[in-house]
């Protein structure tokens, strides 16, 4: 293996045995090639991958698709049934945070038991000490028995022992996704530093935003197949078309995602192709303009009791009121709500609440200011509101709620809302310089002004 690669997987495949009795775990033992379809399930089929020094690769995918256990076959905690993997350097694994603690002693004892777990002395624990305790922030509580613990501190602390290792190789399983927004923050931050510092990082993610910041690569496992390794964008583009496909349309699109990843890949392991000739080529670029995909659909929609009206129709247009999901950054688009009124409401207004894929409430619009809403609609009166807005998003999934208010003896309130009503994404743009989930850029020209 060359010395410019830190890990190699060739071939690697997983199979687990199902329903077996002592007869028939016998029978595979000595008859290797004669198990039944029904009695075995392949979690991993004939992956292969390298992770180059100082690179940072994303593996995305569907729950079930086969990405821990490739991430554990790596970091040796789980034999392949065939298939070779080499390391080349010294690798830590965040994959169960907290496996090997123990919940009957204190918080000071796990940290040196599960500081051994993942390889460091006991000298390395020691120097490291109060840096883990600060960085989890459980100084009060480090002698307290960790069953004492809620489940946020606990997770605080195996993260924290975790990442306090100086790895050339780090493996992590969905691990920033511990704690409050605050402690996944910080974490996300010691996870920038390793790879500035030149570690080698491999790890899963469902999040776009996540992987289109931090990596370099990104490979798409699907029913424990390698569909495609290549730029996170292009990986990022066809998980969502996988994500959102219907049923009876996902063998199409694996076809289609095979097809365009089976060319020779080039020095950076990414698949050659020659975008005149190359129909795949051509699909991609095309995925990559604003349109409406009919699969991008809120799983998680909930639609609140009427309260006097109901909005019937809600979606996102364009100024010639095409509807569509797939959305560009800046653009002018407009919010289309169609209401029906079952009661008279008076200062009525209506708006939406954009938010990112863990909920977090990024701002909104409304059809008007605060007391400057329409001011009576009778009963029995139907409203379409075409409400412009223009997304300056960094590219990534949002959801939206929609909602109607009105005047009340109370206040404003809800007439009707529906959370989740919407889902979009925004596009992946070359050359931004957008480095959060919202865009502060402007229009002017930045100016550096060199002082002699």
């Amino acid at each position: 293996m060359s010395s410019e690669i830190a890990v190699e997987v060739k071939a690697v495949s997983k199979r687990y045995l199902l329903q077996t009795t002592p007869t028939k775990h016998l029978k595979s033992r000595i008859f290797k090639n004669q198990i039944e379809d029904s009695s075995q399930h392949w979690a991993l089929k004939n992956v292969s991958l390298e992770l180059h020094r100082g690179e940072t690769l994303g593996i995305m995918g569907r729950n079930g698709c086969g990405k821990s256990t490739l991430l554990e076959i790596i970091a040796g905690t789980l034999t392949a049934t065939s298939g070779e993997v080499q390391i080349n350097g010294v690798l830590a694994a965040l994959l169960e945070l907290g496996a090997g603690f123990d919940p009957e002693l204190s918080g000071r004892e796990n940290v040196y038991i599960y500081g051994s777990l993942l390889g460091m002395s006991r000298r390395d624990i020691e120097l490291r000490f109060h840096e883990i305790i600060a960085f989890a922030e459980l100084e009060s509580y480090i002698d307290e028995p960790v069953k004492t613990y809620s489940s946020g501190m606990f997770m605080r602390l195996a993260f924290s022992v975790a990442v306090s290792s100086t790895p050339e190789i780090l493996v992590v399983d969905e691990a920033l996704a511990v704690g409050d927004e605050a402690f996944q923050r910080r974490c996300f931050a010691r996870i920038e530093a390793l790879k500035e510092s030149g570690v080698s990082i491999l790890f899963v993610s469902h999040s776009a935003g996540i992987v289109l910041e931090l990596c370099d690569r990104a490979l798409l496992l699907d029913r424990g197949e390698s569909l495609l390794l290549g730029p996170p964008r292009e990986v990022v583009s066809q998980y969502h078309r996988l994500v959102y496909a219907p049923a009876a349309e996902q063998e199409s699109i694996r076809a289609e995602i095979l097809a365009g990843s089976s060319a020779p890949p080039d020095s950076e392991g990414n698949p050659t192709k020659e975008p005149s000739a190359d129909p795949n080529a051509q699909k991609v670029e095309s995925l990559e303009q604003e349109r409406l995909e009919p699969n991008l659909l809120s799983k998680s929609r909930l639609e609140y009791v009427s309260r006097g009206a109901r909005i019937n129709h809600c979606a996102i247009v364009s100024p010639e009121g095409a509807p569509l999901n797939i959305l560009k950054r800046g653009k002018l688009y407009y919010l289309e709500v169609k209401a029906t009124f079952q009661k008279p409401a008076y200062n009525v207004r209506c708006g939406m609440l954009i938010k990112t894929v863990v909920g977090t409430e990024l701002g909104g619009i409304v059809s008007a200011p605060p007391s400057e809403g329409i001011e009576h609609i009778s009963q029995g009166t139907s409203i379409t509101a075409r409400i412009p807005f223009r997304p300056r998003l960094t590219s990534d999934t949002y959801f939206s709620n929609v909602g109607i208010v009105a005047a009340s003896p109370e206040g404003e309130v809800f007439l009707h809302r529906i959370s989740d009503a919407l889902t979009f994404r925004i596009l992946q743009e070359r050359n931004s310089v957008i480095t959060s989930s919202v865009d502060f850029s402007a229009s002017e020209k930045s100016t550096i002004k060199i002082e002699d």
